[in-house]
Formats: C-alpha cells, sequence, structure tokens
C-alpha cells in the first residue's frame, strides 16, 4: 500500500498525501461512514453506506436486492471517507480552508459467500462498534442471513489525504486587521432516546450509554 499507483497518486497539494496502511486504517476506523463509486448499466453512482475494517480489507453490507451491491460485485469501485475536522478561516478567501481525513480506495469489490464467514462479519461490525451487542440480540435467523449481502475490498491500492493547522494567507495579509484562525467541528454524541415500545425498567448497557465515534 506504500508505493502509490497512478490512479491513487495524489496530485494537488501533493505534501498532505500519505500512503502508509498506519495512516489509512486510522482514518477508516475513525468513522462509520464511507461513499462507494461504481456504474450501473452505464450509470456512474454513488451511495453512501456503513463500512468497517478489518485487517487489511475494508468491508460494508445491505440487503441482497441492493442496486448497489448487485453492481460492486465482482467488478471496480472507488471508495471514499471523508472526515472534516474544522474550517479554516483566513485573511482572504482564496485562502480559505479546511481541516479533514480522507481516502480514496479503488479495487475489486468481492462478495462474501461463505455463510459462516458472513454471519463472522456481520458479528465483527456489531460488535466492533457496540462491544458485545451481538451475543445478547435475538439470534440472526437463516433468512435473514441470505436477504443480507456482504462485500469486502482489499486495501491495495488506497491514498489519504490529510490538512490541520491554521490559515496559510499570502505574507502581507497578516498584518491586515481580519479575524482568522479555525472553527474546529467534531461528531457529537448524544444521549440515547428509548423506543416507545421498550419493555418498563430496561436500561441501556454499557455499550450504549459509552457509544462513540473515533
Amino acid at each position: 500500500m506504500d508505493a502509490p499507483t497512478e490512479r491513487t497518486r495524489v496530485k494537488r497539494l501533493a505534501k498532505r498525501a500519505k500512503y502508509d496502511a498506519e495512516t489509512v486504517h486510522a482514518i477508516l476506523d475513525a468513522t462509520p461512514i464511507c461513499n462507494v463509486g461504481y456504474v450501473f448499466k452505464g450509470t456512474p453512482y454513488v451511495t453512501p453506506t456503513l463500512q468497517w475494517r478489518e485487517g487489511g480489507h475494508v468491508y460494508w453490507h445491505g440487503s441482497s436486492a441492493s442496486r448497489m451491491l448487485e453492481a460492486c460485485e465482482e467488478t471496480d469501485v472507488c471508495l471514499t471517507v471523508s472526515i472534516i475536522d474544522g474550517f479554516v478561516m483566513a485573511r482572504a478567501a482564496f485562502n480559505h480552508s479546511c481541516n479533514y481525513r480522507s481516502l480514496m480506495a479503488f479495487g475489486t469489490a468481492r462478495k462474501v459467500k461463505d455463510p459462516a464467514e458472513k454471519e463472522l462479519r456481520l458479528r465483527n461490525f456489531t460488535n466492533g462498534l457496540w462491544p458485545g451487542r451481538w451475543d445478547m440480540l435475538r439470534p440472526m435467523t437463516a433468512q435473514e442471513l441470505k436477504a443480507t449481502t456482504v462485500l469486502s475490498l482489499k486495501l491495495d491500492e488506497v491514498s489519504a489525504k490529510i490538512r490541520t493547522g491554521p490559515p496559510g494567507d499570502d505574507e502581507e495579509d497578516y498584518a491586515l486587521p481580519i479575524w482568522a484562525g479555525v472553527i474546529p467541528v467534531r461528531q457529537q454524541v448524544l444521549a440515547p432516546v428509548d423506543d416507545p415500545r421498550l419493555i418498563p425498567g430496561l436500561m441501556p448497557p454499557a455499550h450504549i450509554m459509552d457509544f462513540k465515534i473515533g
């Protein structure tokens, strides 16, 4: 993964590019949301979905009837992740920017066909977000497993791009009486809300109360 390919080599602001597995894995692990680009019947689509990483592979899932999953299976896809960490406010409109972490991965999406592996991947996805939750749930039925498709992408062709720090203004602009700096941005997890049909007296388990992203 460390060597960029023609598709992943960052050409614009190349100093922000990272190609190492540690950086790529950290971005994937920091958010469950990704976008998958593919072509379906000659038309390009980009679909947001949830992803999770296991080792050197990224996985996503959905209904077996999903157009996206059908179109992605055994073909080239482009998977992206973007995280906004702040709005960078400069002294000139041209120099405004964002602090961000992003990645773009290319490759052939593979369908997880073995039912036991598919259930294991779904278990890992669930427990990765909420440790211990899978074992307290009603077991997945054979029909539910059949109705779910899991795809994987090997993280061989990936590039990350990251920006941090204050604005980069033109030297002569630093003397201008204009506020400049960074407005930090973060995702916020709020207190859980009970299902209105919850059995009275049930309290959220630790993996709900302690849930966080990133």
